[in-house]
């Protein structure tokens, strides 16, 4: 996949509004504020793919991207507290209806801090792709952010945590270093060579 060859498509705010699934598509989900468009932009080697919103939480969106002969989906934030119970209720009939369309996915990515362990919603979003069975992988972003012996702790104590929701992979990540983007670009690539998502790195 050349991730060079990538475009915004639109975002959409009624599942009756997404696109054919007519390709692979990797989907990415955290929480507001966890650094998406950071890892999206970072992932195709650009500065403004994706755009960083000035109000996080505001806009419930799923933003569609082309990646080549491939989609990138990015999921609307979540756990912004300012957010109404309006806004929210749209957010998961948005989110339920792509997760019950049938749909090309080939894996989630779904992005944690990494200074600071999964907060309640973040542990809702991991109880909802275990029962949904979602493949899926953990980013921990901001890994930059972290002292060098705080490293291989925060990640297997990550792991550990998310292996009982199903995760099959946890890899480190920073959006500023490019740390991360290799690994997960591999299991991009794996998932399109085999035509499913895989088990691990």
């Amino acid at each position: 996949m050349n991730y060079n060859k990538a475009d915004f498509q639109a975002s959409y705010g009624l599942s009756s509004q997404l696109p054919d699934s007519d390709r692979p598509e990797f989907v990415f989900s955290g929480r507001s504020n966890v650094g998406k468009s950071s890892l999206i932009n970072k992932l195709c080697n650009r500065k403004n793919l994706a755009r960083v919103s000035a109000t996080p939480g505001k806009t419930a969106t799923i933003n569609f991207y082309t990646v080549d002969t491939a989609y990138f989906v990015d999921l609307p934030g979540y756990g912004y507290a300012k957010v109404s119970n309006a806004d929210r209720r749209r957010w998961d009939e948005l989110i339920n209806s792509y997760f019950d369309a049938d749909r090309n996915r080939m894996l989630l990515v779904q992005l944690l801090d990494s200074r600071h362990m999964p907060s309640a919603d973040d542990l809702q979003m991991l109880e909802y792709l275990q029962y949904r069975q979602i493949p899926f992988v953990v980013a921990l972003t901001k890994a930059d952010k972290l002292k060098k012996s705080e490293i291989e702790p925060t990640k297997q104590r990550f792991a550990e945590l998310c292996e009982g929701y199903g995760c099959s992979a946890v890899i480190l990540t920073s959006s500023e270093k490019g740390t991360g983007i290799p690994e997960l670009q591999a299991l991009f690539e794996q998932c399109l060579q085999q035509g499913e998502a895989v088990d691990g790195v």
